[in-house]
């Protein structure tokens, strides 16, 4: 049975209908990542400890990668940096921890940017992940070896974090369903941070059941995490038998549709909205006054919180150590990449004397205003949807020098990230890159809800993804 044609949702129904067994699901796997991993190195450990469990767990042991930055003790733990090379946790994630609950079975550790700082996976510190549908692409990132992972079939679902967009980006690039729910509702317990009142643990899966899935399982409240949220995190069942959309309103931002969105991006977005009309959505023009400014507070207030974060990988308290320890500075250089280098630094310059004012105060008070839009946008329509990335994947390489260009792959994602808000990026379609490659894309539409308003996104995904279904898969690889 070809194991990769199915949804995580199906898988376990097979497994408890006794039509295929945990052991052959987890050969099937790990034979996959023995022949695929080669080209798309998406994993830096790959754990075969199958043990035959208890089929009834409502995730019957089915195995499920993990991002290199999910706490899971004994099991070497990196952030994809050398500064944890070696590391091994003591304890579980309480993610992990719930999902081990529900029977959940770690295959693996999956790649990404180092400390989860970078858009395309090039910043980690063990190897460059590809994207499946052209290897000499990046997958996107900071989540790269998960959203590869999924899109090439070696795993059935994935873990990962969306700081400003580090699971919705390399979603659509990717061509599968990214989610991350509203802020707290996932404990970050765990979770080896980057900044704190960003990170927000998620999904990748290949429908939205699947994520919805997940979310029920993952979300929670956890007296360890002082951001947690207590409201109840149960899915309506019913949404998934939903055909249309008729009286759902949803907001088209006018400030997310603006020059520099390659233009086969933009002509699928358009045909997605076009859909939702179709299945019956009444769209509306909303506006986000203070989009403009978003990435501008997300580089401050997120290099800020890293500099504090990874203040404690200093060679004696954690981390690399140079020369028995007494050289901290030297630690820290050959223990962090470049792109962690220049954040701690320039987290470091906002918050200094002087500067912090100037810089992170004011970045703060615009982060509320940020907030503020879309709660009146929110409260005129039920969904928001923007392109999830500017364009396609890039070229390995292309943005490595230049931190401003990938910084701007961010643009339509961070300003969700700063409110907090629950964000999906749902496969809708295909563009040719404008560098003169000559394989069509993927293109990711981004499906926005109010603060706790999970349902929702999930109900308007599911309808949309079930419309587009035939398209968006005529397109797949067979290698897929």
């Amino acid at each position: 049975m070809e194991f990769k044609d199915l949804s995580l949702k199906q898988i376990i129904a097979e497994i408890k209908s006794g039509k295929t067994t945990q052991k052959e699901v987890c050969d099937y796997f790990l034979a996959r990542i023995k022949t695929l991993d080669p080209k798309i190195e998406a994993f830096n450990l790959v754990r075969d400890v199958f043990e035959e469990k208890d089929i009834h767990s409502p995730l019957a042991w089915v195995p499920i990668g993990v991002k290199d930055v999910f706490s899971e003790i004994g099991v070497e733990t990196t952030a994809a940096s050398k500064m944890l090379a070696g590391y091994k946790p003591p304890y579980d994630a309480t993610i992990i921890t719930y999902l081990k609950e529900a029977g959940f079975s770690s295959i693996g550790k999956l790649n990404m940017d180092e400390f989860a700082m970078g858009g395309s996976g090039e910043n980690s510190a063990m190897r460059i992940t590809r994207n499946p549908w052209d290897t000499t692409r990046i997958p996107g990132g900071s989540s790269s070896g998960s959203a590869a992972a999924v899109a090439a079939g070696m795993v059935p679902a994935a873990l990962g974090t969306d700081t400003g967009g580090s699971i919705r980006q390399p979603a659509s690039m990717c061509g599968i369903v990214g989610f991350k729910p509203t802020y707290g509702r996932n404990s970050r317990k765990g979770v080896i941070a980057m900044a704190s009142s960003l990170d927000t643990p998620g999904t990748f899966t290949k429908t939205v059941e699947d994520a919805a899935i997940l979310y029920e399982i993952m979300a929670g409240y956890d007296t360890w995490d002082s951001t947690s949220l207590k409201e109840p995190t149960v899915i309506n069942p019913a949404i998934w038998d939903k055909k249309d959309l008729k009286w759902v309103k949803i907001g088209v931002p006018k400030e997310y549709f603006i020059e520099g969105i390659e233009k086969g991006v933009q002509k699928e977005i358009d045909g997605a909205i076009a859909k939702l009309r179709e299945l019956g959505a009444e769209i509306k023009e909303v506006s986000l006054p203070h989009t403009e400014y978003g990435l501008a507070v997300y580089y401050i207030i997120m290099p800020a919180e890293v500099s504090t974060n990874l203040a404690r990988y200093d060679g004696i308290r954690f981390g690399h150590t140079h020369g028995g320890g007494a050289d901290i500075a030297m630690s820290r250089s050959e223990g962090f990449g470049k792109e962690s280098q220049r954040r701690i630094m320039l987290g470091s310059f906002v918050l200094s004397s002087g500067f912090y004012d100037a810089y992170y105060r004011r970045a703060s008070l615009v982060r509320e205003l940020i907030k503020d839009d879309f709660k009146k946008a929110f409260s005129e329509v039920d969904i928001i949807v923007t392109p999830t990335a500017p364009s396609v994947a890039w070229r390995i390489g292309e943005k490595v020098d230049d931190p401003l260009k990938m910084y701007l792959s961010d643009v339509f994602t961070v300003n969700a990230s700063l409110a907090g808000l629950p964000g999906l990026s749902l496969p809708v379609g295909y563009s040719l890159p404008e560098d003169g490659g000559t394989t069509e894309l993927p293109v990711g539409l981004q499906i926005l809800g109010s603060e706790l308003g999970e349902e929702k996104v999930f109900e308007v995904a599911h309808v949309l993804e079930q419309a587009m279904k035939e398209y968006v898969n005529s397109k797949k690889p067979s290698t897929f």
